[in-house]
């Protein structure tokens, strides 16, 4: 699992999801924090990883989500963000599984 891996690490976990928060909460009790949503997770955060596609992460305020980010990276589970619009919006961008010489601008 993805967030053990991260703790693993020594990585400060905040999470959000619109479904899933109490059986996280159940699983990982007080080792992550929660947020109720996605912009109080990004709030100072070194990194976003999007795991989830759900509906209302799809077109986020990405203006708004890179003002609360302490560094603008983000790396994409679901690759349902465009690579090349995320970095002309400033984004230090990966899609996990994509190769990034197609998407360089």
């Amino acid at each position: 699992m993805l967030i053990e891996q991260m703790l693993t690490a020594g990585a400060t976990v905040v999470v959000t999801d619109p479904v899933a928060i109490e059986p996280a909460r159940r699983l990982l009790g007080d080792r992550v924090r929660f947020e109720a949503s996605n912009y109080d997770c990004a709030d100072g955060a070194d990194v976003l990883a999007l795991v989830t596609e759900w509906h209302q992460y799809r077109r986020p305020d990405f203006d708004r989500l890179k003002r609360a980010m302490r560094s603008p990276v983000i790396f994409d589970g679901r690759n349902i963000w465009d690579p090349n619009e995320m970095r002309a919006q400033g984004f230090a961008y990966q899609g996990i599984g994509r190769g990034t010489a197609a998407h360089k601008p």
